[in-house]
């Protein structure tokens, strides 16, 4: 029975301010004009000045937690998200105070809004001061830069009321003593800072009573701050300063994009704009982002992320658009700034200094890159001739660039919550004056945080819902049925010595190189933020070097590395340090070993070319002694795909990269109600991921099953291909295994010291059947990540191949005409799979994957 879904909306969350009030006492409508005159036409930034000023000024909350009191009473989300007012209370940031945050999308003007309260709260003589605080000196620069310009502009200042207080506050900083009528801005170091500093003096001995507090970037004050930098050390003291009796503050604001504690979002938050509102009414430039993409390595990436960048470069001709590279740390920008530049040198044609000098910056808090936050303030120009931009994520807060076209985050630390995405997202969402209402910024991130993106405008919350999966029994597909058959085992260990001393490289029959094509055509689908998809095709170039040149740096090798005492074995003879091979020999190995995989032609990718590399470079190494296992086979069982058990998958998963796949006749495939029910819903829903659900047609949907659940990328991106047209002609069946008690296989584990052996089992993720006149084949394939070599993986491979040799032998001896094939495979080989499968070579034992490859090692 399907649950009930029961939602959250974030805009339910978000605490109302009475609107009615004493205006006799408070009279804000004086102050339209000036509202009219600083905002213009954007009417949210009106609605969170005026919240904010009747919440510090009506006298109709005494603190936060008067406020949140009569939310919690008022409002039934509240009450679902906190049922006891007091834990709701004991979980406010700054408690007592009359404080809340304002959480605006980055690019849509806070200082504006921050300065209009500054303004009218000064006017109405609320308070006599205002301390305007920020996180670095890079906002603090650009603040004060902006409050300058407003507090000068004659037409604000002929708007202004004639009873105001105050009309003209002066802009200072913290280097001088901050009297009535100013705004001092400053950032937070400058808080514990005892010389150079007149914080302490202006405001010490409970003098900040009379002064409203703006905290800019406010998700710095709640969120957890790591390090021991002047600018960590700053950030931690900032709340503490704001509680500080010593300063008796009471008028606190916050403000922010990004108000999220993690994923959590703030609890005090009176007014809110959304990056979703953002992008709709055109005041930010629209976001597309990566949902989907085939990317196996890094130079695929950036030649994705280069095409990108050209085709910005025609688009937004009248601008000189930019890409930004944002890493988590400094180390992690130093070396992406060499990858890039090597990158951009082969792509450009042009010497590595003049990349570094003309196309790349790298800007982060390191002294070596302190003259780059200087020129950031340039880049916009157009004779400035830098292009691409590596920056360190925070540094990157408050910088007004409007040219960014492409935002790359580089690691999935950097990128790993609602706070860290939005805090991304924003270094692009403003908009140049030439491209008003027509301006978007790609976001070209790993394909597997595609849903985090979305779960940042996603306020819908769901209880877990379960769909599940059934054998078909009757229709059409039921006929891709089909039987497998496995074996059980007798087992035991035993100790073996291993004497071999000689140290030796034995290449008589192979290296493992893996299987490829010269070049790929891939495809990215793109997202929006309001779920329209475009998908774009780009041709990859794989770096393919030539075998002579491949061989000529290994002899340089053999000429000059030190390997006294080594036999290098070759298929013509031995040979030693004394006694080196022709290059004929080692150029037939390769050969050989090109053969055996189907490569032709006289090149090899990069891959390849290292795993050669790398193969002359490691000796056999054995233990003096390791634990066997040693497995007494039975007879073969039969098992049948109609034996496979229900399987169940959870909403939950469905939010976070799961995938059901079903057929267009899945109204008459289905045959439980409440799951049919269910999956409608979740069909029509707009608000799950695209990759949520996945259509096939029923003629190529070759699977026994009503729904086949596909728990991760990887596997959704390998059953894609299954039900394409040109690939399932080639094949009669498949299956998707479930994760248990179907068909299972057991493998071995050894310690790391060799003394205990873990045993256990694991069951393949698909079945993928074909045949000829003679011979039926089962391909039996697991699914992984890209490079994921564990040691785990290593001796499931292990005892997987030993397993299908034995089940071969057996039904080749029974007179059963089918055969198994097994592989690991990942993403970077998918495409080569299905050629091989197309063509035959798959069966014929030609295929190696990388995994298989790593994993045999």
């Amino acid at each position: 029975m399907i649950q009930e879904k029961k939602r959250y909306d974030t805009k339910d969350l978000i605490l109302k301010v009475n609107q009615f009030y004493n205006q006799s006492e408070l009279p804000l409508p004086y102050w339209d004009r000036f509202l009219d005159a600083l905002c213009g036409t954007r009417e949210y930034q009106k609605k969170a000045i005026r919240s904010s000023v009747i919440y510090l000024a009506s006298k109709e909350y005494t603190n936060i937690q008067d406020l949140v009191s009569k939310n919690h009473y008022q409002n039934p989300q509240l009450r679902e998200r906190y049922p006891e007012l007091a834990d709701y209370h004991r979980k406010l940031q700054l408690p007592s105070k009359l404080s809340a945050t304002i959480d605006l999308a980055t690019g849509t003007g806070k200082s504006y809004v921050m300065y209009g309260i500054a303004q009218i709260l000064l006017g109405l003589g609320l308070v006599k001061r205002v301390l305007v605080l920020c996180p670095s000196t890079t906002i603090e620069k650009e603040l004060h830069k902006k409050f300058l310009a407003l507090v000068s502009d004659p037409i604000l200042k002929e708007t202004i009321p004639p009873s105001a207080i105050i009309r003209n506050p002066s802009i200072v900083d913290g280097s001088v003593t901050v009297d009535e009528g100013a705004i001092c801005i400053e950032n937070v170091h400058a808080v514990y800072e005892r010389t150079g500093s007149s914080i302490e003096d202006s405001f010490g001995f409970k003098r900040g009573f009379d002064t409203v507090v703006l905290n800019d970037e406010t998700h710095h004050i709640y969120n957890k701050i790591s390090g021991n930098t002047t600018e960590a050390r700053g950030l931690k003291i900032w709340k503490k300063f704001l509680l500080d009796d010593g300063y008796n503050f009471k008028y606190m604001l916050g403000f922010t994009g990004t108000a999220y504690i993690g994923n959590d979002y703030f609890n005090d938050v009176i007014y809110r704009y959304s990056l979703r509102e953002a992008v709709d009414e055109k005041f930010v430039k629209k976001i597309n982002y990566v949902s989907e993409d085939d990317s196996i390595n890094e130079d695929q990436r950036f030649q994705k992320i280069y095409q990108n960048h050209s085709n910005n470069k025609v688009t937004y001709k009248n601008v000189k658009p930019l890409t930004i590279l944002v890493t988590n740390n400094i180390t992690n920008a130093k070396r992406l700034e060499t990858r890039l530049v090597e990158f951009l040198m082969l792509e450009e044609g042009l010497e590595e200094q003049e990349v570094r000098d003309k196309l790349v910056m790298t800007v982060t808090s390191d002294k070596v890159h302190k003259h780059n936050v200087i020129r950031l303030e340039e880049v916009d120009e157009q004779d400035s001739t830098v292009e691409w931009i590596v920056s360190v994520s925070m540094l990157t807060e408050g910088w007004d660039v409007k040219n960014v076209f492409q935002i790359v985050p580089m690691e999935e630390r950097a990128f790993n919550s609602k706070l860290l995405i939005s805090q991304v997202l924003g270094r692009g969402l403003r908009v140049p004056p030439e491209y008003i209402n027509n301006a978007e910024v790609t976001i070209f991130n790993h394909s597997s945080w595609g849903s985090k993106i979305k779960g940042l405008v996603d306020e819908v919350l769901e209880l877990e819902m379960r769909l599940e999966s059934s054998n078909l029994i009757d229709g059409d597909r039921s006929k891709f049925h089909f039987e497998l058959y496995n074996i059980d085992y007798n087992k035991i260990e035993k100790a073996v010595e291993n004497n071999s001393k000689e140290k030796e490289f034995n290449y008589k029959g192979i290296i493992n190189l893996e299987s490829s094509v010269d070049q790929v055509s891939q495809e990215t689908t793109y997202t929006n933020l309001a779920s329209d998809y475009k998908s774009v095709e780009y041709k990859i170039k794989n770096r393919m070097t030539p075998i002579k040149e491949i061989v000529d740096k290994i002899y340089h090798e053999f000429q000059t590395r030190e390997w006294e005492g080594v036999t290098l074995k070759l298929q013509e003879g031995q040979y030693t340090k004394n006694n080196l091979p022709p290059k004929e020999e080692i150029t037939k190995l390769i050969r050989r070993s090109m053969d055996k995989v189907g490569l032709e032609g006289d090149e090899l990718n990069e891959k390849n070319k290292r795993n050669i590399f790398s193969s002359f470079n490691t000796l056999l190494r054995r233990k003096n002694k390791s634990l066997e296992l040693v497995r007494i086979a039975q007879k073969p069982f039969v098992i049948s795909t109609k034996e496979r058990i229900k399987e169940t998958l959870s909403i939950g998963n469905l939010r976070h990269n799961s995938t059901v796949m079903y057929s267009n006749n899945y109204n008459e495939e289905v045959k439980d109600t409440d799951v049919l029910n269910f999956l409608q819903e979740v069909i029509d829903d707009g608000t799950f991921p695209r990759n949520a659900t996945l259509q096939a047609n029923s003629y190529d949907f070759k699977t026994p099953v009503d729904l086949a659940f596909l728990n991760a990328t990887p596997e959704r991106k390998f059953a894609e291909k299954l039900v394409r047209n040109e690939n399932s002609k080639a094949l009669d069946a498949w299956l998707k295994s479930t994760n248990q008690s179907f068909y299972t296989i057991e493998y071995s584990l050894s310690s790391k010291s060799g003394n205990h052996t873990k045993q256990g089992k694991f069951n393949p993720d698909f079945f993928v059947k074909t045949s000829d006149t003679e011979i039926e084949y089962i391909t039996v394939v697991e699914i992984k990540d890209d490079q994921d070599y564990s040691d785990l993986n290593k001796a499931k491979f292990k005892w997987a191949t030993i397993h299908f040799q034995e089940l071969n032998k057996q039904l080749e001896e029974n007179n059963v005409n089918q055969r198994y094939n097994f592989h690991f495979l990942s993403p970077e080989n998918y495409d080569d799979f299905f050629e091989y499968l197309r063509n035959g070579k798959l069966v014929q034992g030609l295929f190696t994957s990388n995994l298989d490859k790593e994993l045999s090692t």
